[in-house]
């Protein structure tokens, strides 16, 4: 069951959390983009005075936003998110940790057939949200989209793009593809750090979570949790293929499972046996190897350390962001992101073939341009939703919305190119 536009609603998107530190970016994105769009956007919080404050500011950049509609609701309040639900074509969620915060809102537009797409990275809580409401947003239409930032939009939809210019050809192949994370400068916010902790204190309390963190089929459908990839690199290794030193990428653990799901939800386009993997590259040579072996340990280390009660608590006291804090706006505007992904496969002849996609931003990956990559997913859901065609579900960035929103995250500066 696909959607077209609902112009009976009272809005187009609800962005729920605004006042929160991401929150206020992605109003800032949607702000910018009103009167271009008509976007008919509704700002969406616990909290008035803090909601009007925020509105108070946007408008002193943006005088349009000074009509900004305000909704205000307890995450408690079933009856009260149903509503907020029900008025707007799509709900755009920043509210972490989503296992803590976000479980009434994707019922709520699950049983209202709203929209939905969040930044959570968080695998325990979508295996949650697909196990509860899969089915029932396939009848109702829902499409409930997960990890529209930094995780895993890159990821997702550099597979697909590159996908699709290496089967070109007609017969074409892709055996595998490996997304190496390149250059990068960026920082973390309170909210990101509290997502991570609560993976890792859910996982330590519970055996279950435990299997499903470790578990690279995780977000994989029911009866289909099974393929040919194993565990994620976790110590520097020499990769042959790439003719460099690799090491782990932290986020490696909820891109990869994204992509084999959209693998899945797009009808195993990629192949029953496609293979996907996420590393940090490092030079040849000794320089390289060294570097993807600190990398390795301080990695280790640091999930080492949040996995022990007592050094969890010791750095969440001393070292780690608290929610609301994060990158201020220096060093969002110089942060940066580069990567690559390098998917080998045959022709119709048997011969090999290779092909690089490459994927950038200009502005720190977990903020800056996170705003814009789910700023942007929140348009394209109720705007351009008849170009779509998507069923309702859980679905990923790659199932629900496709080239169309690479398409418009090109328009917004971000690269998308294969070479």
């Amino acid at each position: 069951m696909s959607r077209h536009r609902n112009r009976s609603r009272q809005h187009d998107v609800v962005l729920w959390g605004a006042t929160g530190f991401t929150g206020r970016l992605v109003a800032e994105y949607l702000t910018e983009r009103l009167t271009e769009t008509g976007l008919r956007l509704a700002l969406g919080g616990r909290n008035r005075e803090k909601l009007e404050a925020l509105r108070a500011r946007l408008s002193g950049r943006w005088p349009a936003a000074s009509d900004l509609p305000l909704v205000v609701a307890d995450r408690r309040d079933q009856a009260a998110l149903e509503t907020i639900a029900g008025s707007s074509e799509v709900v755009c969620t920043t509210v972490g940790p989503y296992a803590k915060y976000g479980r009434e809102l994707v019922a709520a537009c699950v049983e209202t057939t709203t929209d939905y797409c969040d930044l959570t990275g968080e695998v325990p809580f979508i295996r949650d949200m697909i196990d509860r409401h899969h089915e029932p947003a396939i009848s109702t239409g829902s499409r409930i989209v997960h990890c529209c930032g930094f995780d895993s939009i890159p990821s997702d939809l550099g597979t697909l793009m590159l996908y699709g210019s290496m089967t070109g050809d007609a017969g074409a192949t892709v055996d595998r593809v490996t997304l190496v994370l390149g250059a990068t400068s960026g920082g973390f916010s309170g909210g990101t750090v509290a997502s991570l902790v609560n993976v890792v204190e859910e996982a330590a309390a519970d055996r279950s979570v435990r299997r499903i963190v470790t578990d690279p089929y995780a977000l994989n459908p029911e009866g289909e949790r099974q393929g040919p990839d194993g565990p994620d690199l976790s110590g520097p290794r020499w990769d042959p293929d790439l003719g460099r030193w690799t090491g782990p990428f932290i986020m490696a653990a909820i891109n990869t499972r994204v992509v084999r799901r959209s693998n899945a939800l797009l009808g195993w386009r990629y192949g029953r046996d496609f293979r996907y993997a996420e590393v940090t590259g490092f030079p040849r040579g000794l320089k390289g190897r060294i570097g993807a072996t600190m990398v390795s340990g301080g990695l280790g280390a640091f999930v080492a350390a949040l996995s022990w009660g007592p050094t969890r608590s010791l750095l969440k006291k001393t070292l780690l962001p608290a929610p609301g804090e994060g990158p201020d706006r220096n060093a969002r505007e110089s942060g940066f992101f580069k990567l690559s992904l390098h998917g080998r496969g045959t022709t119709a002849d048997g011969e090999p073939i290779h092909a690089v996609a490459r994927v950038a931003g200009h502005r720190d990956p977990g903020y800056g341009e996170t705003a814009k990559m789910l700023g942007e997913s929140a348009l394209c859901l109720p705007l351009d939703g008849a170009e779509l065609g998507s069923p309702g579900g859980i679905l990923t960035p790659a199932a629900a919305m496709g080239m169309r929103l690479v398409d418009r995250l090109r328009s917004a500066g971000l690269v998308f190119e294969v070479d």
